[in-house]
């Protein structure tokens, strides 16, 4: 599993006019082709009288399935930019389709470059992305008299509480970097004088937004 990565938030849409020409945006999160798949044709069924519907999407912590499609613009002048946009901007398991309702003006070559990635850039924008950190959940269990202390500590650093569980005691979970795991540990042991005990549990992704 990676440290850490970039993708979208979700689902997102955004559209722009160049030209008279319109370009409708969709942004996807996806982890298996078969998503980016039925993603694009649901697009393609919901725009089934636009002139194209281009798409791109890259998945895979290597970015090994990368795929572009220009549906019916001159070859490398859609899918490709579109596809460019998401490597630029370090995305991974990420579809993106461009619809386009021809408005009468030509834009050339350069033009549709420009124009499919600009609609790309902007929906991704408009969507919104985030890093996926890797962080272990550790549990705190403490005694209730010592809930406040540690809240308080743990505000103003730099760990993150996950949830707290109030049982006979109370369960602190709280992401930690796995390189800060022992000194996150040694660090609570210290603030309780002993009285915490810290367990290790399992590895998640931790959304930030970015």
């Amino acid at each position: 599993m990676l440290s850490h990565y970039y993708t979208v938030k979700g689902y997102g849409e955004h559209e722009i006019i160049i030209q008279k020409s319109r370009f409708i945006c969709y942004v996807e999160r996806v982890t298996k082709e078969s998503e980016a798949i039925e993603f694009i044709q649901k697009i393609k069924k919901k725009h089934h009288d636009a002139n194209h519907n281009c798409s791109a999407y890259l998945i895979g912590e290597n970015d090994q399935i990368q795929k572009a499609n220009d549906d019916g613009e001159p070859s490398g002048t859609a899918g490709v930019p579109m596809l460019e946009v998401l490597k630029k901007k370090k995305l991974k398991d990420t579809v993106v389709v461009v619809t386009r309702y021809f408005g009468g003006i030509k834009l050339g070559t350069g033009g549709l470059i420009r124009a499919y990635g600009k609609s790309v850039s902007e929906g991704l924008q408009a969507t919104g992305m985030v890093e996926r950190k890797l962080m272990r959940v550790i549990r705190v269990t403490i005694d209730y008299t010592w809930l406040g202390k540690l809240e308080n500590e743990l505000r103003s650093s730099p760990y993150i509480v996950k949830e707290i569980h109030y049982l006979n005691n109370v369960v602190v979970e709280t992401y930690v970097e796995e390189a800060l795991k022992t000194i996150f540990s040694d660090w609570i042991i210290n603030m309780t004088n002993g009285q915490a005990t810290t367990s290790d549990e399992h590895t998640e992704y931790l959304e930030i937004e970015i």
